[in-house]
């Protein structure tokens, strides 16, 4: 959740950590500041608010150096307030330290340093972990003992990094349990450290990811990687191939917008090289399974967060109709809490965009105590949740920065519509033709998505219409309620417009008191097995006067007689018709935010990486 950059070099740090902030400042955040190695020590720059300020501060008083480190903070421990800002510096002005992630013995540790005589300066946990380094260089030890001992103690999921004036040449880079990523970039006599590539992508694409349990001591032209407790380890570089300018808006006024955009090369990246057309198959190469092996399947569990569990429950439907295997879909926070059924027999399926998110790799942990087999649907390659996995599929689709996730919604609904098609296939549950012709339906996904995407003016108008609302009620059936769950879910995080889903079906036990002139009703009616029905809870909306938006499938004529508002989409083969109609909500909760002057990359209380639990 918290943004960190680091660098040491030639360069003047401060520029390079404040660029490196910046494009970090989709994570979420609350307070800014770096923490420089000067001629005169340790120089210090924070404050809250957004990173403007401590640019503006940095501005009049200013800072440089070739090594440092920075920080953008979301608040856990603390208000937000400058005081409680990253980095934090030890009694002594030798060490500072930038740290992301809930030291969960803080208070214990907290209270044996100040029966020590420790003063703290700020309210956080973080602050512990400077205090702890100094009290063991007051011992003699050297920085990296002193580090060691010090994050050995911490208990939780970290990432944390360290620099000081008595080794002014080098940083300590840590990840500690399953949260805080952190990776390292390897430049040409410079070094490059942050919480998520974006940050610096600019200057190189040759990363290091640091495992949990690994300490890495950063210098401008050497990278040493060991385990916490001292055992040097080797590491893999990884490439990356994203394009830089990925990272940018471009011509967009929002990254939501861009991404949203971006969508239909979204689709063609995530089928490219896994749906072999000539031959009608679906090849998931980082899937090992056999035949033997998918038959002996008797459970899966698809374990998610938001909009990543959204994604989840139109997977379900998609496996239990191709694969015939029961599908639970569990939200991660409650997962490991609740001693869940799963042995060597099940499948738990983790779906997260940054790989990273805390909840999400608890439950993968809990599985795998249970012996489950451990598959991911992961966004960025080389993270956690890709790593620790059996089988993993990428999304493929590229950095996402804005907030309300789109692209990383779109892909994974791909992404177990094959999977859908692979287990079936494998089981024998759908036949060879069969597979052909689901296999076919990927072939023109990419141009309805681009179709639906120019849609625009229809979305604006609707979003017109609801600036001045405070509630808003989703309805969808069959494979089409998840996208009410997620259309909900945008509206309401960006635009602050109050904004429930239910399954249409269930709208007549309770929810159908709320349907009156004043409560718009969304309800999502394209042409599937479900379509019948979903025209009769329409009819059941118009008849208590309320206001109907329906999304639709191109040439309803029944639907646009009682719809008020109609946004419509191209006809999609209906297993596939999620990709499609969640494009029109995008859109829909975009605008409506954007004309209610909310922060649309940035919403209040969000974070894009939930790495805490």
């Amino acid at each position: 959740m918290c943004g960190i950059v680091g660098y040491v070099g030639p360069r003047d740090a401060t520029n390079v950590i404040l660029e490196g902030l910046t494009r970090l400042e989709y994570r979420g955040y609350d307070s800014a500041g770096l923490a420089v190695i000067t001629d005169n020590g340790i120089a210090i720059r924070r404050d809250k608010g957004k990173i403007i300020n401590l640019k503006n501060i940095i501005a009049k008083d200013p800072v440089r150096g070739l090594i440092g480190i920075g920080h953008t903070r979301w608040a856990t421990h603390g208000q937000p307030s400058t005081q409680n800002a990253h980095p934090h510096l030890g009694a002594t002005g030798k060490v500072a330290v930038v740290h992301n992630g809930i030291i969960e013995n803080h208070l214990v540790l907290r209270s044996e340093l100040e029966k020590e005589g420790v003063q703290f300066n700020s309210e956080t946990d973080t602050e512990i972990i400077v205090h702890l380094v100094e009290k063991y260089l007051n011992q003699g030890k050297n920085f990296e003992t002193s580090t060691r001992l010090a994050l050995n103690l911490l208990e939780g999921s970290h990432a944390v990094v360290l620099l000081s004036t008595i080794e002014p040449d080098r940083i300590f880079v840590s990840r500690i349990g399953h949260g805080g990523g952190v990776v390292i970039g390897l430049g040409k006599g410079e070094m490059f450290i942050a919480s998520d590539i974006p940050a610096i992508l600019k200057h190189t694409r040759k990363m290091v990811f640091l495992e949990p349990g690994q300490l890495a001591e950063v210098l401008k032209d050497d990278l040493i990687v060991s385990e916490l407790g001292g055992k040097a380890i080797s590491y893999k570089i990884k490439t990356i191939d994203w394009d830089a300018e990925a990272a940018e808006k471009g011509q967009f006024e929002h990254f939501m917008l861009k991404e949203i955009h971006e969508q239909p090369q979204t689709v063609v990246n995530t089928i490219g090289g896994r749906a072999d057309f000539a031959n009608g198959s679906i090849h998931l190469s980082d899937i090992h399974m056999t035949s033997a092996e998918a038959k002996q399947i008797n459970r899966i569990v698809i374990t998610a967060c938001g909009t990543a569990a959204h994604a989840g429950m139109t997977g379900k439907i998609l496996i239990e109709k191709l694969a015939r295997i029961p599908v639970e879909v569990d939200v991660a926070s409650e997962f490991r809490y609740r001693d869940p059924l799963v042995d060597e027999h099940s499948i738990v399926i983790a779906i997260s965009q940054s790989g990273e998110t805390a909840d999400t790799l608890a439950a993968m942990s809990e599985a795998r105590k249970k012996g489950a087999r451990l598959w991911s649907i992961v966004n960025v390659i080389g993270s956690q949740a890709m790593r620790i996995a059996d089988g993993c599929v990428s999304m493929q689709a590229g950095p996402e920065i804005g907030v309300a996730s789109t692209k990383a919604y779109l892909a994974p609904l791909i992404d177990l519509y094959m999977l859908a098609i692979f287990l079936g296939e494998k089981r024998g549950t759908i036949t060879p033709a069969e597979v052909a012709t689901y296999v076919n339906d990927l072939r023109n996904l990419a141009p309805l998505v681009a179709e639906s995407v120019k849609r625009l003016q229809p979305a604006k108008r609707v979003a017109e219409s609801l600036v001045d609302v405070s509630h808003c009620l989703f309805l969808g059936r069959g494979v089409q309620m998840p996208t009410a769950f997620e259309g909900a879910l945008k509206l309401k995080e960006i635009s602050y417009i109050h904004a429930e889903a239910y399954a249409a079906g269930e709208m007549k036990h309770g929810p159908i008191a709320l349907i009156d002139p004043e409560m718009p009703v969304v309800a999502i009616a394209t042409r599937d097995p479900w379509h019948d029905k979903m025209i009769y809870q329409i009819e059941q909306v118009k008849a208590r006067g309320g206001r109907l938006i329906a999304v639709g499938t191109d040439g309803d004529e029944r639907l646009a007689e009682l719809a008020d508002d109609i946004l419509w989409v191209p006809d999609t083969p209906w297993m596939l018709g999620p990709v499609t109609t969640i494009i029109p909500l995008q859109l829909l909760a975009y605008y409506a935010a954007v004309l209610r002057g909310a922060d649309v990359d940035q919403p209040r209380n969000l974070a894009k990486s939930v790495t805490v639990e």
